[in-house]
């Protein structure tokens, strides 16, 4: 026979079921929505402004268009180059100073700590980071969309405490064993820290493949631009003319369309792909850097 507190818990199961399968409707609906008007035929998605629950006639259009332009080709080498680089700055830069936080004999260790978290709620201000930029000489290059960023305060944070989980018996050890700081850093606390790592690897390469603000601010020349900052011009500025050559201007209008959805998809997949071969690293990754504070 069924309990009172059976039913109760049943209930709220329900309940809280439907939430979280509404939230994943919700949440997964508008990818699904740009993926399949990517693959409509232009017309159809132009005529019918009802919500897409599959592709409005099958065309590749809109891919062959945006795959020959040159610039995506331009963009993608740009932004891969800003991904790997500033990714292995992020993770050198954090571990270094997480190293050196997490340790408990560096003098004034919670006065550095206390001005690296400030900066978290004041800074210098967009002026000043461009003034400081052009006069280190990075301006208008990729490096200026790593460098100035090498450490996020964040995830120097999330790192830091993953460290100080880390027994001090075998620091110890590698220091009676002749080991220096490089060598207890890189042989046995970063290879202890890896779900950590992943975590790290997943935030920054996320963050460099979506920026676009600072690149618009610190890159001039059109050979230069990342991904997204190709996209957005692409979105909002409406720059489809170039991948719809040789249609009339209501065909430029329509193809343009697709092209702004297939755009998008072919911007957002890579960093989609990346997110499974982490996801097993990435709970425990996450507890582990918030455990101790």
């Amino acid at each position: 026979m069924h309990t009172k507190t059976d039913l109760a818990d049943k209930v709220i199961l329900t309940v809280i079921y439907t939430i979280l399968i509404g939230l994943v409707i919700v949440t997964l609906y508008p990818l699904l929505y740009v993926l399949f008007a990517s693959f409509s035929d232009a017309g159809q998605l132009i005529a019918n402004k009802t919500l897409l629950w599959k592709p409005l006639g099958f065309s590749l259009d809109a891919y062959k268009s945006v795959l020959a332009n040159p610039g995506i080709g331009i963009g993608y080498k740009n932004t891969l180059f800003i991904v790997f680089f500033g990714v292995l700055v992020n993770l050198f830069m954090t571990a270094l100073g997480a190293y050196v936080l997490s340790r408990k004999n560096v003098m004034w260790n919670n006065l550095f700590m206390f001005l690296i978290v400030f900066t978290m709620f004041f800074g210098g201000g967009l002026i000043p980071l461009y003034l400081t930029v052009k006069e280190v000489g990075l301006l208008n290059s990729l490096w200026a969309t790593i460098i100035p960023f090498a450490i996020s305060t964040f995830n120097l944070i999330i790192m830091r405490t993953s460290f100080m989980s880390i027994p001090d018996s075998l620091e110890e050890s590698a220091k009676i064993d002749g080991a220096n700081h490089f060598t207890i850093l890189f042989r046995i606390i970063l290879p202890l820290s890896m779900p950590v790592i992943a975590v790290m690897i997943l935030y920054y390469a996320v963050d460099k493949w979506n920026g676009w603000f600072y690149a618009s601010i610190f890159i001039q020349n059109r050979e230069l631009f990342p991904l997204q900052l190709i996209l957005r011009e692409i979105l909002i500025s409406n720059a489809t003319d170039s991948m719809s050559t040789g249609a009339s201007a209501g065909d430029r209008f329509q193809i343009g369309e697709t092209i702004k959805y297939a755009t998008i998809m072919v911007a957002t997949v890579p960093i989609l792909c990346v997110y499974p071969f982490v996801q097993r690293f990435f709970v425990k990754g996450v507890m582990v850097g918030s455990l101790k504070g």
